[in-house]
């Protein structure tokens, strides 16, 4: 059955996504303020090296999104608001996603179209303005492909097809399986974690074959068959290239989640605990303390949204004990996807150890987290109604308007407030996304052709390339050149090369940080030079 959305509800969802885009495009060239060096190398390398299916660099890193990246530099040129552009557009689509996800799912439990939209445009307006999302929208990470494709990916599959047209094969119901093949395909060139959605689709499968074959009917097990047979064909198509690269370099699948696992500890079974405990309260109380990823300490929910979560939450699983006993299994199977996906979704953050709670490796959570939100404010909501009545004629319809209307325009500015004002304008943003390297490629980018230059890249950070190449933090003003001239015109080193310095003409070098010792030493090296600091960046020049 068709959901049809009447013209109120059109007005509503146009305005969450409108919502959306302008929390993820306001001012996105300057917030967040910097260019950290793990989102430059995915400039730099979309620029100097395009359509690659994995990059061994900073870990490794699956090609999907910086190809992406090469496709917004074409049309928009090489700036740090086309790098961020990527991220934002992805972030927005997967706002209208979840409203079509949610409402799908919602109405297969509820029967109910009323309260199918009615979750659906509560999760999306929550998740449109909500900080996490936001956030990692904004950030030139892959990650946040995770939600955009999950939230497609399963849209597709588990929206009601149309199998009546059944001229040709496939028939017109299975190009909806088809197309989540390709997606969750797709998944496997994104993010780490997106692979956990591989245990999520087998249980998902097994259950649907269960289901299916205890009807015993043959029509039903044959049409099963044909739409997992269109789900494993586009799926192994599109994987395939990333699965043999895999199969030939078994060590770049795990990456650097081996080195950050709980069971690289001494007590894997009390860190994962204390893993699992710090994870489940970073939704309402305590969160990730990084300041690249949130507000250090804040939970990363909302606090009314994170309510709604908990209702929304519990009551899926209250429901699901109740149709066990009824053995309404078709209406059970939403309730249990939810939760299993949120479960299993949050698994990336709780197997490691470093830097926990992490948001960022939770990121797959987003979408159950706030189908779950979505449904929870929409069970107060229909309870506040019911209970409100009053004598006057006319008013009992209206008597929740008002105060709603007040709700949504506190948590309007409320997340704004969080996002661009407490957040962004915080000192330690600016260090968290390393808005001092920015500045020195902005000062490389003012020097002349005529004048030499060298960076001495004394900060630490992983090789590029590995073993031996320079730290990442020279990514970043690497990129700033790149996105002026097409290249860098400068001559980087490690602290141990400063001997290689060799120059004919007037050189600059420019420091990373200060270094007491190593401008001592390239004053002894050339006599001629003098040392001076422009704008909090230290210089040695050589007239």
């Amino acid at each position: 059955m068709q959901i049809k959305i009447d013209k109120k509800d059109l007005i509503l969802l146009v305005f969450i996504l409108i919502l959306a885009a302008f929390f993820r495009l306001w001012k996105l060239d300057s917030i967040p303020p910097g260019l950290y060096p793990d989102e430059a190398i995915n400039g730099n390398e979309a620029i100097s090296s395009p359509g690659k299916i994995f990059y061994k660099e900073n870990n490794g890193r699956e090609g999907l999104f910086i190809n992406l990246i090469f496709l917004s530099f074409l049309i928009f040129g090489k700036s740090i608001l086309a790098l961020r552009l990527v991220p934002a557009i992805f972030g927005i689509i997967t706002v209208f996603g979840l409203y079509l996800l949610t409402k799908e799912l919602i109405f297969t439990a509820t029967e109910d179209e009323k309260t199918a939209i009615g979750a659906a445009l509560l999760s999306s307006f929550f998740l449109s303005i909500s900080f996490w999302h936001v956030n990692f929208s904004r950030i030139v990470f892959r990650a946040i492909l995770v939600p955009f494709l999950s939230v497609f990916g399963f849209y597709f599959l588990l929206k009601k097809q149309d199998f009546e047209e059944k001229t040709t094969f496939p028939a017109k119901g299975y190009f909806g399986f088809i197309i989540s093949g390709i997606l969750f395909g797709l998944g496997l060139y994104t993010y780490i974690s997106f692979r956990m959605l591989i245990l999520l689709l087998f249980i998902l499968f097994s259950y649907s074959w269960i289901f299916v074959w205890r009807k015993k009917e043959n029509k039903m097990k044959k049409d099963f068959l044909k739409v997992l047979f269109c789900f494993l064909i586009s799926f192994l198509i599109v994987s395939a290239p990333i699965l043999f690269y895999f199969l030939k370099n078994p060590q770049d699948f795990f990456g650097r989640a081996t080195g950050v696992s709980v069971f690289k500890t001494e007590n894997p079974i009390k860190q994962g605990i204390k893993s699992l405990i710090l994870h489940m309260a970073m939704f309402n109380f305590s969160g990730d303390t990084n300041w690249r990823h949130n507000i250090s300490g804040f939970s990363i929910l909302f606090w009314p949204v994170g309510i709604f979560f908990l209702i929304g939450f519990l009551f899926s699983i209250k429901k699901s004990m109740r149709l066990i006993k009824e053995k309404n299994y078709s209406q059970l199977s939403t309730y249990c996807f939810l939760i299993i996906w949120w479960l299993i979704m949050i698994a990336p953050g709780v197997l490691t150890y470093e830097g926990i709670p992490h948001s960022l490796r939770c990121i797959g959570a987003i979408c159950p987290t706030f189908v779950f939100a979505g449904l929870g404010a929409y069970i107060i909501l229909k309870f506040v109604k019911e209970k409100i009545s009053f004598p006057i004629k006319g008013l009992n319809g209206y008597s929740i308007i008002a105060p709603l209307i007040l709700l949504v325009f506190s948590f309007l500015l409320s997340q704004y407030f969080l996002y661009f004002e407490l957040w962004a304008k915080n000192p330690n943003v600016e260090g968290a996304f390393s808005k001092d390297l920015v500045e020195i490629g902005n000062y490389l980018n003012s020097l002349p052709d005529e004048i030499e230059k060298y960076v001495i890249v004394n900060l630490s950070g992983v090789p590029v390339p590995y073993p031996d190449g320079i730290p990442m933090p020279a990514q970043t003003p690497i990129f700033i050149e790149n996105s002026k001239f097409g290249k860098s015109r400068t001559t980087y080193l490690k602290t141990e090369n400063i001997n290689q310095i060799e120059p004919e003409k007037a050189s600059e070098i420019i420091l990373m940080k200060y270094d007491k010792e190593i401008l001592e030493k390239l004053k002894s090296l050339f006599l001629w030079g003098k040392i001076k600091k422009e704008n909090e960046i230290w210089i040695f020049e050589i007239i």
